[in-house]
């Protein structure tokens, strides 16, 4: 939807998300009922999200993402469209700043902190250039006034980071509103807790066996950490087996009728500055825009981190690991989604996504590969699947017991150490997530309810179910609440 927000920032400040929240709800009902509830789930999270938690008070990433110019960088426009709207955008920071500003007094500090590298590298969406007219064509006074206004963002951060509250903790009533109430689901945290342990054992069975597979008498803590240093030691050439590994997914898709040919082109490289928050991530082509190559970004490592924490930081895409974690974000994960939806019909499921659904999709997409027998005689690509697999477990048990205080930032770091095989800056980078992402257990919660529904299709559908007929009746609801994903058996 470009043409309707290309250039233009919400207005995040506390009275501007108050005047949101009075307007949702008023506009016209969905003509079908499964989308009319879609909406209403996500008006709901709205509320949840804003008006209960108010995240845009405690969480920077909102404000982040309002001042984020990088969307552009997409060929989705001819350059010079694309280039008018990062002006605007660019001209409107200094309000969207003092916005964000006002709206974060509640920050906790741990979340300061993990966000001040997300926020510099803002600055890295301003355009090269120093003469008269300014950087990319700008009037120079419109950067300097826009890299002033980051600068206040920035201090801002910093002093919360030395002087904020210590506890990020939500408590157990804010996360259980935060997770449930855009889902169309009640949550039980303590059941949630409870499966997630019992998945956890699951894996770590499975990861057992298929270590045994490659040294009969080795352990997952012996065996792990040698496979983990088998990675590229070039970024370059993580992106370069990155690409043969989309190939080689997408050709086993198809070859086992898992979905259609969605076509489409997929490119790899470096996440940009504002996005390294995350290890890596998918930007695709959206529904509502003309088709255009998607981006599968990979974070590289700081260059200014000391030698061996870099080596650690590029053992996540090790030649055990990245497999995996390409089949989560291209085929059949995030990139298949993403060209999924734009086949699908109407503005509620081409626009409002549930993030349990599209995390949940994509961790299902790695578990459904190790069904379908994909490199069945490399059991490094199954001990890849349950590593990432630990990874989103541990996110999801962390997640409840930092924001019901039954766990510490200190333990949820050790909790990543001893259950999903991280290490040092990774391992704080996805324990300090959690402050600021507080639902980032949706990736095993999406996948277990997906796998639960893929269950009820067998039984109910009998010869007639196929993987294909469910993914693609599952997909036609676009990225529907997990609560409202049951209606594909209605029909």
């Amino acid at each position: 939807m470009h043409e309707r927000f290309d250039g233009v920032v919400q207005d995040l400040s506390p009275a501007g998300v108050t005047s949101a929240l009075t307007r949702l709800g008023h506009g016209p009902r969905e003509p079908e009922r499964h989308d009319e509830a879609h909406l209403s789930a996500a008006e709901a999270g709205l509320r949840s999200a804003y008006g209960v938690v108010e995240e845009h008070r405690r969480n920077p990433l909102p404000h982040l993402g309002n001042l984020d110019l990088s969307c552009y960088d997409r060929e989705y426009a001819p350059v010079s469209e694309r280039d008018d709207a990062r002006r605007r955008h660019i001209g409107a920071w200094p309000d969207a700043v003092d916005a964000a500003i006002e709206a974060l007094d509640q920050v906790p500090a741990s979340v300061a902190r993990a966000l001040i590298p997300a926020a510099k590298g803002l600055g890295a969406g301003i355009p090269a250039g120093g003469d008269e007219q300014g950087a990319g064509g700008l009037e120079a006074d419109v950067v300097t006034d826009a890299i002033a206004a980051l600068g206040r963002l920035v201090s801002h951060l910093e002093r919360v980071a030395e002087e904020g509250d210590p506890d990020p903790a939500l408590g157990a009533a804010n996360l259980v509103r935060l997770m449930g109430d855009g889902e169309a689901m009640a949550v039980d945290l303590g059941r949630l807790a409870e499966r997630a342990d019992a998945e956890r054992n699951r894996l770590v069975a499975a990861l057992v066996d298929a270590c045994r597979r490659i040294d009969p008498d080795s352990s997952p803590s012996a065996l792990v950490p040698q496979l983990l240093a088998d990675h590229p030691t070039e970024v370059a050439d993580i992106y370069a087996e990155a690409t043969d590994q989309i190939t080689e997914a997408t050709e086993f898709t198809l070859e086992h009728d898992l979905l259609p040919d969605l076509g489409g082109q997929c490119m790899v490289g470096p996440a940009p500055a504002s996005r390294r928050w995350a290890m890596a991530m998918m930007s695709w082509a959206a529904p509502q825009e003309q088709d255009a190559p998607s981006w599968y970004y990979v974070t590289p490592p700081d260059p200014s981190w000391p030698e061996d924490e870099q080596r650690q930081w590029l053992e996540v895409f090790s030649r055990t690991t990245l497999p995996a974690i390409t089949v989560h974000e291209v085929m059949p994960g995030h990139y298949a989604h993403g060209r999924m939806l734009r086949r699908t019909r109407g503005d509620v499921r081409r626009t409002l996504f549930s993030t349990a659904f599209v995390e949940g999709w994509a961790h299902y997409g790695e578990q459904l590969f190790l069904e379908e027998g994909f490199r069945e005689d490399d059991p490094r690509f199954s001990i890849g699947v349950c590593i990432e697999a630990l990874v989103r477990v541990t996110r999801l048990a962390v997640a409840i017991g930092l924001h019901t205080r039954a766990m510490t930032m200190g333990e949820a770091v050790q909790r990543f150490e001893a259950d999903a095989f991280l290490r040092g800056p990774a391992a704080r980078a996805e324990a300090h997530r959690a402050g600021y992402d507080p639902t980032y257990g949706r990736y095993t919660w999406g996948k277990l309810e997906i796998l639960a529904l893929r269950d009820e299709a067998m039984a109910l559908w009998g010869r007639r179910y196929s993987h294909r007929r469910f993914h693609e009746a599952l997909l036609d609801l676009g990225a529907p609440p997990l609560g409202l994903m049951g209606r594909l058996l209605d029909d």
